[in-house]
């Protein structure tokens, strides 16, 4: 009997010649199999480890650069992202008109919003200052700029002012090669309402109550188009703006330009040019807006040199050089004749509308500015670019309403 006791059971035996079936053990031997077949967990001092998935699993649904770089996924360190690529501040959540999803401003963006608004300290604060050196100027020779003085030109204080606004144009320059026209242009309201402030409390000239409406439109009308403000093309080569100035619906805008200053400057121009101040005006905004085209695509061409990339062995980046220079050329020809012929507060708002509509229609034919954005945001950034206008209009119009009996009227 004690032989047969020490005989497997039926079960051990089933296990060992791989039976898929195993009968109940025997009654004797049910709780020595079960601790043999099913031993505790705590009692276990070296439990089986359990496989994990891969960190690059979890990863599968980011985007494209988290996979970049296996030596990092593995190590289990996040790959170090691209700057240039990464947004720089997320504006708004949800979009509008049916666009969805989230809509940033680049880094690019961020640098052209800050060179525009310093480009308008300065502009603003130059008009101030040069103003200032003219008086002084008037009061130490007895003859004043109005009437052919230049005693001006020996007062350090206008010297001031003449540098300042130099390097406020440098900075609106560098903008354009870093942001679109769409947002750089409207943003040059702000000198206006820089100029006005400052005026208020240096020059003691009156802002009327219109005048801060008109103020706060501005800066209202440029917070909506800087939110809804088009992102700016990565631009790597001087050819692919070239490929741009070349597609026929821009150059069919460029000989509208051409044929219509034609028309203004040899017909138009000797006949009603010194009683109608929409002439000379149109002028200068239609040479204003090829002028600002050839600005951002040799200030993109400077920006990539300075990056590494030179650009100026191109025949492109000269060819736009002598159209910035024959632009800006006829655009102040032109400007000087309608400052000198009309009044200011007449001629500045109206050529301030003019230039900054044609600047945005020609920056949107040319780089597709509003390509891929939603409804909503493009009707933003026009509702945005009325209520910057409007205010301009306004606070050039009752800058000078006690002096000018035209602004009264109007």
């Amino acid at each position: 009997s004690k032989s047969v006791r020490s005989i497997p059971s039926s079960s051990t035996l089933s296990c060992a010649i791989g039976q898929s079936a195993r009968p109940p053990p025997h009654p004797r031997t049910r709780t020595q199999e079960t601790k043999s077949y099913a031993p505790e967990p705590s009692k276990n001092p070296h439990p089986i480890p359990i496989p994990r998935p891969s960190r690059s699993v979890y990863r599968r649904r980011g985007s494209s650069q988290e996979l970049r770089g296996g030596g990092a996924i593995r190590s289990g360190r996040r790959p170090r992202r691209n700057q240039s690529e990464e947004p720089a501040i997320a504006v708004m959540e949800g979009g509008m008109g049916g666009g969805g999803g989230q809509q940033e401003l680049s880094a690019d963006n961020v640098r052209g919003i800050v060179l525009a608004l310093l480009s308008s300290g300065f502009i603003g604060s130059s008009f101030i200052i040069k103003k200032k050196g003219l008086r002084r100027a008037a009061v130490s020779s007895g003859i004043s700029a109005g009437v052919g003085g230049h005693s001006y030109l020996l007062e350090p204080l206008w010297w001031v002012g003449m540098i300042t606004m130099i390097v406020g144009e440098i900075a609106n320059f560098v903008a354009y090669a870093f942001a679109p026209a769409v947002l750089v242009t409207p943003l040059g309201a702000l000198s206006i309402i820089v100029s006005a402030v400052l005026a208020h409390f240096i020059l003691n000239e009156r802002l009327h109550a219109l005048g801060v409406l008109g103020c706060v439109m501005c800066i209202a009308g440029s917070m909506v188009i800087v939110i809804h403000a088009p992102l700016e093309q990565e631009i790597t080569s001087v050819k692919e703006i070239w490929h741009m100035a070349t597609q026929p619906s821009f150059l069919l805008y460029v000989a509208s330009v051409i044929v219509l200053v034609s028309v203004l400057v040899f017909h138009f121009s000797p006949l009603w040019g010194q009683s109608n101040v929409l002439i000379y005006t149109a002028i200068c905004s239609l040479m204003g807006s090829l002028s600002v085209m050839s600005v951002k695509a040799l200030g993109t061409s400077l920006k990539l040199t300075f990056e590494g990339t030179n650009q100026l062995a191109y025949p492109e980046t000269w060819f736009f050089m002598l159209v910035v220079a024959i632009c800006v050329l006829t655009q102040m020809n032109y400007l000087n004749k309608a400052l000198d012929t009309f009044n200011t507060a007449v001629v500045s708002p109206i050529y301030y509308v003019m230039f900054t509509s044609l600047t945005i229609l020609a920056s949107i034919i040319m780089f597709k500015d509003w390509s891929g954005q939603s409804l909503g945001s493009i009707t933003s950034e026009i509702c945005g670019l009325i209520v910057v206008l409007s205010g301009t209009i306004l606070l050039h119009v009752t800058k000078d309403y006690e002096r000018i009996p035209q602004s009264r009227s109007m």
